[in-house]
């Protein structure tokens, strides 16, 4: 199974986790895992966005900074974010400096503001499928995008929301474990 390779700790895990020990932690501890809270969930949408065309290993990497540079991700406190941050952050060879996806983070937690405590969390969740998906066999059979992913996207840009393309929350469904997309043979599909 190419799909699925046992690491130097002989945990076979999915093959695109490679030898990256940071890698394997997010994939041993995070991804597919049911992730509340409309914090954590904004969090992962924001990040899902700076990812958009490149790989989540660099985001993976740079998270930490992320966390500091966008206070902990607390949308009342990026929401009061002005021209003088955005350039800040800009500046921040410590994140990724897309001006337009900067930009997006700071729009969304702006409407991060008009939702009501747990909002998000109940209509992010609100997409995910009501019964779950045959387990992949290989990474051929996981989809950039479904059904699911397409209506969440399109109800978040209905409201505003900006970086929030089908493919982009379709990897939000898999890392907040609204789907489960590790394949079989992986420890983690259960």
């Amino acid at each position: 199974m190419t799909d699925v390779r046992v690491g130097e700790d002989d945990v076979a895990r999915c093959a695109w986790v490679g030898d990256d020990a940071e890698y394997r932690r997010y994939h041993d501890e995070e991804w597919g895992v049911p992730l509340h809270g409309d914090r954590p969930l904004f969090e992962k949408m924001s990040l899902e966005g700076f990812q958009a065309g490149l790989s989540w290993i660099t985001i993976l990497r740079k998270r930490p900074h992320f966390r500091e540079v966008f206070a902990g991700f607390e949308p009342a406190a990026i929401a009061a974010f002005d021209e003088t941050d955005v350039e800040r952050l800009m500046q921040d060879a410590g994140i990724i400096r897309n001006r337009a996806k900067i930009d997006a983070t700071i729009s969304n937690a702006r409407l991060m503001l008009d939702l009501q405590p747990g909002e998000l969390d109940a209509f992010l969740w609100g997409f995910a499928p009501a019964s779950a998906s045959p387990r992949p066999r290989t990474f051929s059979d996981v989809p950039a995008t479904t059904p699911e992913s397409v209506a969440m996207s399109k109800a978040l840009r209905k409201r505003g929301f900006r970086f929030v393309g089908p493919t982009t929350m379709y990897a939000l469904m898999q890392s907040a474990g609204m789907v489960d997309d590790h394949v079989v043979g992986c420890w983690r599909a259960h």
